[in-house]
């Protein structure tokens, strides 16, 4: 009897009647029956747990064999009790009479298929074979077996076929872990007629990793920086480095470890690694960047947990950089340093202090910054850091004065902008002395009140004395003279003297003067010394000038504009101005003066206010006119100063708002009678003379019209002259006397002239140039070259006149040497067709009605 255990066909040809089974994992065993107990507690249960069985006949030597996977393993706590029942496995026994109470029955067996493992990159042959599936009912009818899937007839096709008739299932290729660790296909199993006879089982292909891929490193190299000084076991940074083989295999375990360090300094082994993680630490002390400040690592990468008779390795390069930290004060390089200055000069560099620092170079480890100690109590000097080098100028910011302090002693301290590291003491040499000359040299006088500030009255006459403007030459130690001159004086009213500084006036001071403001005068003046070289200093003088009533006021406006009558709105309001200063200017007092008599009869004025008063109209009507109303005004000085002036006051007729018509503004415009007849006079005459100029230019128009014309304008071909401008003597010139252009009769008549500017068509005594001679019967086409010929004669011809002139080529009438052309006629005669005149435009139509017309004309 064959026993088929879920597809897989234990057979048991003898007929045994014992079964023996063995399970390879040592935490399970197999009863005889084919149950399944857990022996002892699974560690790992994250997993499925698959191990395999192998049954063996009492007396047969075929062995068989399957796999048991637990799918949904059992609780730690559950399989902690051994003897646990897992699964049962029946395999059929002999068949018996059913009579027998304790007799077997053969069962309906499941078909299942156990999982493949198949290792990748297999060398073959190709195909190779890895399972025989087979059905139960393939001796009772023909089954036809099939797989699908992907690795089937899903992408990648073709991996793995079956044969349909012995139900063979081979892989085709070599397969790759990497590319796809598994497969799940699907088993079929049909009649003849494609019916089902078993269900579909799923076949689970696991591929077997292979250590065949190296480690890779993420990056070829790496950096990392330590701060110099750093203790043992400091993290400097991280490798790291991926398999893609199986990482819970040895083929992808990845382990660490340096294959060597550059420089071996101060030790060869600074640094270790952690061979599982790639986190590489400080193993020793004495990083020290000024000695060394970057460290070369080879790191190397090995799988099968760093076997490195087995495992496949890869390297990469780790840069160390070792950061600086501030371990080294500044040092000066000398104890003491020197330098000089001149008195007075400010921002000026006077002394270089040189420093050393063996950090980096730029950094906040390195920049000095420099400190006076002592030496200056009053701030003269400020040291600067040079950025460069790292030196400290020290710079006078302050002028210093010789005759104070002949030199400067100054203590300096050096220190970084970032504070030592723990544990660095400052060094001896962070402090210096720094001695500074004072230079003596000539300074300019000096006024001692800069700008000096005086009072005087306006009006002081000139030669009065002011007040003495005196400098002093600070230069103690050497005996100058001090000379005195004038650099600004806009009204040229002082002097000075150029031995003492007396200032004396050389005209009047006027308050009110425009070189005056805010009551106040100012000059400026030069006092120069005679040393090597000269040095000069300026001062101000300012004269506050005191007011005093020196200006009588002026009355304004100077114009206004009254109605001929009286009314309560037909006013004038008038004021004053004082060019001189409270309490010489208002209140002022307005009043018309008694002569003469016709000014207070006809006006009045009332006060308004201090300032304002109001003139007025005394009598009802006055004549629209221009009248100059003369008005005192007096100002509040002591003594008050009074002033006649005149205002122009225009009388004209009001209309009903009291504003003046435009009749009585021209009759008020300050013409009187017989000024304004005098302009209507000379306009009627201009008018007059207007008008008979007219009258000429239309008679003259028409006596050019009288004249008979040669030719009507209709029938005129030639183009005309439009005539823009007269030129010569005007209008008299164009009756020209055209006999005076004619030929003369006789040779006499020239010789007999007197000498001058003769005429054109005077023939001259001197030899002529040849003139062309135009033959008696000339034809009518040779004319353009008789007239070029001319042109060219006259244009050599030196008697001939400059400019256009009016050159005779030949003469008609009675002085012409030509002969009368009255004797061609037209003739009617002939065949001429004269139509084509008709094609020549609108100026030869009339030339074609009396010559083009045929027999009907």
């Amino acid at each position: 009897m064959c026993s088929v255990f879920r597809g897989i066909k234990f057979e048991d040809c003898q007929h045994s009647k014992a079964v023996g089974f063995e399970s390879s994992d040592p935490n399970f065993s197999v009863r005889p029956d084919g149950s399944v107990y857990a022996e002892q507690e699974v560690a790992n249960l994250s997993e499925p747990i698959q191990f395999m069985v192998t049954a063996r006949g009492g007396h047969d030597p075929h062995i068989w064999e399957t796999t048991v996977k637990l799918s949904n393993p059992l609780s730690r706590e559950e399989l902690k009790q051994k003897r646990v029942k897992i699964q049962v496995i029946k395999f059929p026994r002999k068949h018996q009479k059913s009579s027998s109470a304790n007799g077997l029955r053969r069962q309906k067996r499941d078909w299942v298929i156990p999982p493949i493992n198949v290792p990748e990159n297999s060398r073959g042959p190709f195909p190779q074979m890895l399972v025989r599936i087979r059905s139960d009912q393939d001796l009772e009818k023909g089954i036809r077996y099939s797989i699908t899937g992907a690795g089937a007839d899903q992408p990648p096709i073709d991996v793995y076929n079956i044969d349909p008739v012995h139900g063979k299932m081979f892989v085709t290729r070599p397969l790759d872990r990497e590319e796809r660790a598994s497969y799940h296909l699907r088993a079929h199993a049909v009649d003849m007629n494609g019916n089902k006879v078993e269900s579909p089982i799923d076949l689970y292909i696991y591929v077997i990793d292979m250590n065949d891929n190296r480690p890779e490193f993420q990056n070829q190299v790496y950096n990392g920086s330590v701060a110099e000084g750093s203790k043992p076991g400091t993290l400097v940074m991280k490798v790291t480095a991926n398999d893609s083989d199986d990482d819970t295999t040895a083929n992808g375990m990845v382990r660490y470890r340096i294959l060597s360090q550059t420089p071996h300094m101060p030790i060869p082994n600074m640094f270790t690694i952690n061979s599982e993680t790639g986190d590489i630490f400080t193993m020793a002390a004495g990083l020290d960047r000024e000695k060394v400040s970057q460290y070369i690592i080879i790191v190397q990468a090995t799988d099968m947990e760093g076997n490195l008779n087995f495992g496949l390795s890869n390297t990469a390069t780790a840069l160390i950089s070792v950061t600086d930290i501030n371990d080294n004060p500044p040092e000066l390089t000398a104890r003491t340093f020197s330098g000089e200055v001149p008195e007075n000069s400010v921002n000026v560099v006077v002394a270089n202090l040189t420093v050393i620092d063996r950090d980096q170079p730029h950094s906040p480890n390195w920049a000095a910054q420099y400190r006076i100690a002592s030496g200056d109590p009053q701030g003269h000097f400020l040291i600067r850091t040079n950025p460069v080098n790292n030196d400290g100028m020290v710079t006078v910011v302050k002028p210093v004065d010789y005759e104070q302090n002949r030199a400067f002693m100054l203590t300096v301290i050096v220190s970084n902008k970032a504070p030592l590291a723990s544990g660095i003491q400052s060094s001896l040499q962070s402090s210096a002395g720094v001695t500074i000359s004072v230079q003596d040299v000539n300074e300019s006088p000096v006024f001692p009140t800069n700008p000096k500030s005086i009072r005087f009255e306006e009006g002081v006459p000139a030669g009065t004395t002011l007040t003495v403007f005196a400098a002093q030459d600070p230069d103690l130690f050497i005996q100058q003279t001090v000379r005195y001159s004038k650099l600004s004086d806009p009204a040229n009213w002082l002097r000075i003297n150029r031995t003492n500084g007396q200032i004396t006036t050389m005209a009047v001071l006027d308050r009110e003067s425009m070189y005056v403001r805010n009551n106040i005068y100012e000059a400026t003046f030069l006092a120069a010394d005679n040393g090597s070289p000269p040095a000069s200093g300026t001062g101000t003088l300012q004269i506050h000038l005191i007011d005093v009533n020196d200006n009588a006021p002026v009355m304004m406006p100077k114009e206004a504009q009254l109605c001929e009558r009286a009314n309560p709105r037909s006013k004038v309001n008038i004021t004053a101005s004082d060019a001189d200063a409270d309490p010489h200017v208002g209140p002022f007092v307005f009043e018309l003066p008694s002569y003469p008599p016709s000014i207070r009869r006809n006006w009045t004025i009332s006060r308004i206010s201090g300032d304002y008063a109001q003139l007025r109209l005394r009598i009802p009507y006055l004549d629209a006119e221009v009248y100059d109303v003369p008005i005192i005004v007096s100002d509040s000085g002591n003594p008050p100063l009074s002033n006649r002036s005149i205002i122009k006051v225009k009388v004209c007729p009001c209309d009903d708002n009291g504003d003046c018509t435009t009749t009585g503004a021209v009759a008020a415009a300050g013409l009187g009678t017989g000024a304004i007849i005098a302009i209507l006079i000379c306009i009627i005459i201009l008018l007059i003379l207007v008008l008979v100029f007219v009258m000429w230019m239309k008679r003259r128009e028409k006596e050019r019209q009288a004249k008979p014309l040669l030719i009507d304008p209709e029938d005129d071909v030639r183009d005309n002259i439009l005539k823009y401008d007269e030129e010569g003597g005007g209008e008299e010139d164009q009756d020209y006397d055209l006999s005076q252009l004619q030929q003369p009769e006789s040779v006499e008549h020239i010789i007999s002239k007197p000498v001058g500017v003769r005429r054109v068509d005077e023939r001259p005594i001197i030899a002529e140039s040849q003139y062309p001679v135009r033959p008696s019967l000339p034809h009518p086409g040779d004319i353009g070259d008789f007239i070029n010929d001319g042109l060219r004669a006259a244009d050599n011809d030196p008697t001939a006149p400059p400019y256009d002139s009016l050159l005779v080529f030949d003469y008609e009438g009675s002085g012409s040497t030509a002969g009368s052309v009255s004797s061609l006629n037209s003739s009617s005669s002939g065949d001429q067709d004269y139509d084509y005149l008709n094609d020549w435009g609108p100026r030869f139509k009339k030339l074609a009605d009396l010559y083009g017309g045929g027999e009907d004309d």
